[in-house]
């Protein structure tokens, strides 16, 4: 027996044992070692297998040999996803809710490249950095996957000499190489829209305009209630220094408390004393200051702090943050979803202003509420922190011995829906940078907002489901009794169309009439229309609306004895137009 045949008869007997432990509920450290010799064993198969393929060495294989390769492994990569028609029709209504506010609100529309430049990306991002998906060299440029819209926005502004003003969106794919959490819309590859308004505009004004926007979106998408949480990233560092903190620990320290919304105060200190070296007195000073969290009274509270107060860049937050709570106060249904919460930092390093995010009940933690900075600490060092994500059993990485942690997802919750703040230097930083050394370029301040359209459809898809929502855009089914009639559907199919009215039919000659009535069920379509020989001489068409319902928690044709009326043919169009189906057909919903 050859050496590859070993190895493959012992992976065969391996898995037998691997499965024959996990039906057995066998002890986990057993199961881990089981599945280290296992994956061992296929990464010694498989490097024999390249030897061994004439293929792989440049030269023609040999198909007389017989040769056993491994089965192609059908499954996407880690962190993405497919979505089917049904997912994909609702994603298309989120996305439509999104586009429609962004246009409402003045927006005009960029694409970028989902790829960009590595030094373009490179240093934007803090302790995130090392999510940054870098791509192999190509042609002599060293490239990476945008990490998100800002920064390729602040690149496209910049190649334009700075002279971009007004409101920008953009909807798309970016990528970070960040533990997924699938059914919490945290996945590797993901949906962003953002909107961002660019230029010199008076004080505040942009910032509330942005605010607005997001409460309008969340309003009109099904995600229930929430808060935006926000903070200024000049109180914040006003806070750091006031407390103690050295200038070059201010990003790192940030980057920890922004962690308060899934960690307990207790264990962001530690990570604060005994990872970044921060004293414990300067976090303990940071703890006192974090824990707050309001609507103007919180202001007020702040300015009667005077150490805080002789710090000129709290100083500047605290007018600023004064300002916007002004303007929000114009524009309706937006400040009782205000939290003015001083523990939001942001960990991304382009931040200059004011900072938010948009959170659910789903955000946090399941069972985490004492995860806010609110909380007090526990009495002592041994007292219980609420329960933190459990890490499955480790598998290993393909083609390497280093293995990843998989999270229990159970115990993980959405994070925030949407996010942003000011950046009023990223465009400054490309064209100086652009200069050259010693030379500084053109600057233009900038706001926006990054709303995460894979957690909010991890939000909205059960609610859909639940409310018996359609899952295709198809109205009208046309159909044929007796002989086909392949040309007069064609022909009506096309007439309908032309009219707007979304139209399909069964693509054979001679279709049976249960054929096609169920392949309008399978689509869920409210209207079939059955032409007839006798009924076309007449220019009549019969028309029978389908209804569904609820039966045992799934959607079902309601079985019905009515046979349809007839429609004259010139009269369709304007007969389907009046019906309350058609009328409220951008709703969504089926039953």
């Amino acid at each position: 027996m050859s050496t590859a045949d070993a190895l493959s008869a012992e992976i065969t007997k391996q898995t037998a044992l691997l499965n024959e432990l996990r039906l057995q509920n066998n002890d986990p450290t057993r199961l881990d070692a089981t599945k280290r010799e296992l994956g061992e064993l296929k990464r010694r198969f498989a490097a024999i297998s390249r030897v061994n393929d004439p293929a792989e060495n440049g030269a023609p294989a040999d198909r007389d040999e017989g040769k056993k390769r491994e089965r192609l492994l059908l499954k996407t990569a880690k962190g993405t996803r497919d979505y089917g028609p049904a997912e994909m029709y609702c994603r298309e209504h989120i996305e439509r809710i999104v586009k429609d506010v962004f246009t409402t609100y003045g927006g005009s529309c960029l694409d970028t490249p989902v790829f960009e430049r590595k030094d373009i990306l490179a240093g934007k991002y803090g302790e995130d950095q090392k999510l940054i998906f870098d791509l192999m060299d190509q042609g002599g440029e060293q490239l990476a996957l945008r990490y998100d819209h800002t920064v390729p926005l602040a690149r496209y502004i910049a190649m334009s000499g700075a002279t971009v003003q007004g409101k920008i969106w953009q909807v798309g794919k970016v990528y970070r190489r960040d533990s997924p959490v699938m059914s919490k819309g945290r996945m590797r590859e993901f949906m962003q829209a953002d909107l961002d308004i660019v230029g010199v505009w008076d004080p505040m004004i942009p910032d509330a305009e942005i605010v607005s926007l997001l409460c309008t979106i969340l309003s009109n998408l099904d995600v229930g209630e929430f808060t935006i949480k926000i903070n200024h990233r000049k109180i914040l560092d006003g806070i750091f220094e006031v407390c103690g903190v050295p200038s070059d620990k201010i990003r790192s320290i940030s980057s920890a408390v922004d962690k308060l919304d899934k960690l307990p105060w207790s264990d962001v200190k530690k990570e604060m004393t005994e990872e970044k070296g921060l004293s414990s007195d300067a976090a303990d000073k940071i703890g006192e200051y974090v824990k707050h969290k309001g609507g103007p009274a919180l202001l007020d509270q702040l300015k009667a702090d005077e150490v805080l107060m002789s710090n000129p860049s709290a100083k500047q937050g605290l007018q600023d943050m004064e300002l916007l709570f002004t303007l929000l106060k114009a524009y309706n249904n937006v400040i009782d979803k205000i939290s003015f919460d001083m523990s939001l930092a942001r960990g991304l390093d382009y931040y200059t202003g004011i900072i938010y995010e948009a959170i659910v009940e789903a955000s946090a933690p399941p069972g985490f509420s004492s995860a806010n900075a609110t909380a007090p600490p526990p009495a002592t060092a041994g007292a219980s922190s609420p329960a933190q994500p459990k890490k499955k059993s480790k598998k290993p990485k393909a083609d390497t011995l280093e293995e990843e942690e998989e999270i229990d997802e159970s115990q993980v919750g959405v994070g925030s829906i949407a996010a942003g703040g000011r950046y009023d230097n990223l465009v400054g930083l490309f064209t100086s940078a652009a200069a050259g050394e010693g030379k500084k370029g053109a600057s233009l301040p900038c706001i926006g907002v990054s709303i995460g359209m894979d957690r909010i459809f991890a939000i909205i898809w059960p609610k859909w489901v639940e409310k018996g929502m359609r899952s295709k855009e198809t109205m009208v089914y046309v159909m044929a009794a007796g002989d086909g009639l392949l040309e007069e559907r064609i022909r009506l199919v096309q007439e309908l169309r032309d009219a707007g009215v979304k139209t399909d039919f069964l693509a054979k000659k001679k279709p049976k009439l249960p054929a096609q009535f169920a392949a309008a069920e399978k689509d869920e379509v409210p209207f079939d229309i059955i032409l007839g020989a006798d009924e076309l001489k007449e220019g009549l068409v019969t028309v029978k609306e389908q209804k569904w319902e609820f039966v045992d928690g799934k959607k079902a044709k309601v079985q019905s004895a009515d046979q349809g009326i007839k429609v004259r043919r010139e009269e369709l169009v304007a007969w389907l137009k009046s019906t309350p189906t058609y009328l409220n057909w951008s709703s969504g919903r089926l039953i």
